[in-house]
């Protein structure tokens, strides 16, 4: 096991009905802006549920932060908060809306080009405004963690960031506000989390064992509960496996001493911006793929999931790998999401766009041994077809 710091501050209130505890947790002076994505908060009750827990306060809205989040939005944020003194911020909705307050928080007291933050990673980010979460879509882990994925439609840039400062100060996870997500998004967060737990987990032993079994369990959850949340959506038990699933996928308790992979999120990242597809949607593409380019790589791993996962334990090394691959594949199409570039009408074409966009942003040197690159990339999104 590797040597590892870990810190995690987020105050976690999960369960039904909790939404009304976000009264305890925000100072009673504070100047409150409480940020939201299309308004289905407005039409589900949760946006009435916490007007109702902030009665008495001074509280703003700004709503339309879209599905991955883009710096123009944001910045309309930003300008709102420094003319109107707001002190506290309260993201209501998924992954999307939280990593946009996340990048808000940081922009506000920032002194430069906000852009700077997201160009820098997140290196230079000084402080941050403090934020709470009201969970609604559970998918990114971002309610947990102190990372964000910010877009820039005029630089076609979809980057990563994350600064201590960014952990939110407590996040509110209530599994029965998830009832009337369409089946779609549903099926994307389970897919996202899946990722998730594999970007850290499916790389090379490293003798962390705990942190192997944390992962396992995580993924069997979702292989069990994931299908059942499309065919039983007001299922409690279901929704609040799947919800608290996302946020430990991310939360950095099973990064912990191990090493990270990431180069999924990565190319991913480039066809979202390129193609408009949905991130999870992204993720089932390559994930199968870059596994069956990098079998040789991740071969120890790879035979673990097989048989700990999916229980496979009959073959050669090379059976017993495609068939956990196969099994994957499988895993994703049960939730209705395809992991083929076909499957979205997507060809060969928009392969050299992606790498030179891969370039562009410096991820030439990718995975957990930092040997994707390019070259790599264009193989992994040729196996993507």
């Amino acid at each position: 096991m590797k040597n590892f710091k870990f810190y995690n501050p987020t105050k976690i209130i999960f369960g039904e009905g909790t939404i009304k505890e976000i009264a305890g947790e925000i100072p009673r002076e504070a100047r409150v802006l409480l940020t939201y994505g299309g308004g289905s908060i407005k039409r589900n009750g949760v946006f009435d549920a916490v007007q109702s827990a902030l009665s008495g306060r001074t509280v703003d809205e700004f709503g339309g932060i879209e599905p991955n989040p883009t710096y123009e939005t944001l910045m309309r944020a930003v300008e709102m908060i420094r003319r109107g003194g707001h002190d506290y911020l309260l993201a209501v909705g998924g992954g999307s809306v939280i990593d946009g307050v996340k990048f808000i928080a940081a922009a506000v007291p920032y002194e430069g080009d906000p852009w700077e933050i997201v160009q820098s990673y997140g290196a230079k980010i000084k402080k941050s405004l403090p934020f709470g979460t009201v969970l609604t879509l559970p998918a990114s882990g971002s309610e947990m963690n102190n990372g964000a994925v910010i877009t820039n439609r005029a630089l076609n840039a979809k980057l990563p960031l994350a600064h201590p400062s960014l952990f939110p100060r407590f996040s509110v996870l209530d599994p029965k506000v998830t009832y009337s997500l369409p089946p779609v998004q549903i099926a994307n967060g389970v897919v996202d989390a899946f990722v998730h737990v594999m970007e850290q987990y499916m790389t090379y032993p490293v003798g962390a064992k705990l942190q192997d079994r944390f992962a396992e369990g995580l993924l069997l959850t979702l292989v069990e509960e994931g299908p059942r949340a499309l065919t039983e959506p007001e299922n409690y038990d279901v929704r609040a496996n799947l919800m608290w699933c996302a946020t430990l996928a991310l939360n950095g308790l099973i990064s912990a001493g191990v090493p990270q992979d990431w180069a999924t999120h990565m190319i991913g990242h480039e066809m979202t911006t390129l193609c408009g597809l949905d991130h999870a949607r992204t993720l089932a593409i390559v994930l199968p793929a870059l596994w069956e380019i990098r079998s040789a790589e991740k071969k120890e791993k790879l035979l673990q999931y097989a048989e700990r996962v999916w229980e496979i334990t009959a073959g050669d090394e090379q059976a017993r790998i495609d068939a956990a691959i196969a099994r994957t594949r499988e895993f994703f199409k049960s939730l209705q999401v395809g992991t083929r570039l076909c499957d979205y009408n997507l060809t060969e074409a928009i392969i050299p766009t992606i790498v030179e966009r891969l370039k562009a942003h410096n991820m030439t040197k990718l995975g957990e041994k930092r040997d994707v690159t390019p070259e790599l990339a264009e193989a992994i999104l040729r196996q993507c077809l």
